[in-house]
């Protein structure tokens, strides 16, 4: 079962995803509301035509006529959402989410939905260093990685559905991870790489800094101006293989701390021919 603009669509939680989400699928003639917390966030989707309507309560009205349920959420309010709201979910109903861990929400909220209810989860690997409904933009899902998380639980309806759901909202690449593979993938790539930026920044507190860098800097800390309240939460939430991760990372820095100690030119030379060769593999697509 792919996407259809039958489907009545909606989007809990406009923010930066999920106001993106809402102008990508809205600019393709689909039909989407939203509930977010403020008010002020559903006038600027409604002006901006993101959103057909929305609204800040929960309730059968807004929230059961929909047949696909986006979550933009952080983890445990969406775990929260679903404890207390889920009675006016319609049957027959698909939900899916953006959140960026998996192992500690995917088996918990399939264990507490109710039967006539799917959860399919997936996890779009876009995003900016802003935040909020406003700074929305189809834009960031184009070159994006779009992953969906299935588990034995879920129908091969629902993971269709989600798969046309990400290639509908323009990601250029969607592929399938199971909830384990998902975690340990986001350990490396994603949350060992906001600690690198989050440390770099600590490490040294000199304002001249601004004065004197180039682009390197910047490029390595662009992930540094970072949303505290969201990011720690994730890292707390898959602590085990982000630990392993980074012990991985300390390893390896440690093995270039050593070539320099003992003024190991070839060595250091061939980290950097591995590290180029790997690094050809992420250049942006076209």
């Amino acid at each position: 079962m792919k996407l259809n603009k039958n489907m009545n669509i909606l989007i809990v939680g406009l923010g930066l995803l999920g106001g993106s989400y809402a102008k990508a699928l809205s600019d393709k003639g689909y039909n989407v509301s939203a509930v977010t917390k403020l008010q002020d966030s559903v006038d600027y989707a409604i002006e901006n035509s993101m959103i057909s309507k929305g609204s800040t309560e929960v309730n059968r009205e807004t929230v059961g006529e929909a047949d696909l349920i986006i979550f933009a959420l952080y983890p445990t309010v969406f775990i929260d959402w679903i404890e207390k709201n889920q009675q006016f979910i319609k049957s027959g109903a698909i939900i899916t989410d953006v959140t960026g861990v998996k192992g500690s929400v995917v088996y918990k909220i399939q264990d507490m939905l109710r039967s006539d209810v799917e959860y399919i989860s997936a996890h779009p690997m876009a995003g900016k260093e802003v935040s909020g409904v406003a700074n929305s933009d189809p834009k960031i899902f184009n070159n994006a990685n779009y992953i969906v998380v299935p588990t034995e639980k879920n129908t091969a309806n629902a993971i269709e559905l989600c798969e046309s759901l990400g290639y509908e909202l323009g990601f250029y690449c969607v592929t399938q991870l199971s909830v384990e593979k998902h975690d340990e993938m986001i350990a490396f790539l994603s949350q060992l790489t906001h600690c690198i930026a989050v440390s770099l920044m600590c490490a040294k507190d000199d304002e001249g800094l601004v004065s004197y860098t180039g682009d390197s800097f910047r490029d390595l800390t662009r992930i540094g101006k970072i949303n505290d309240e969201m990011w720690s939460e994730l890292f707390l939430m898959n602590r085990e293989p982000l630990l392993r991760e980074i012990e991985a990372f300390e390893n390896s820095f440690s093995c270039l701390k050593q070539a320099l100690i003992s003024n190991d030119r070839e060595t250091l030379r061939k980290m950097m021919r591995i590290s180029t060769v790997r690094r050809k593999r992420f250049d942006k697509r076209g």
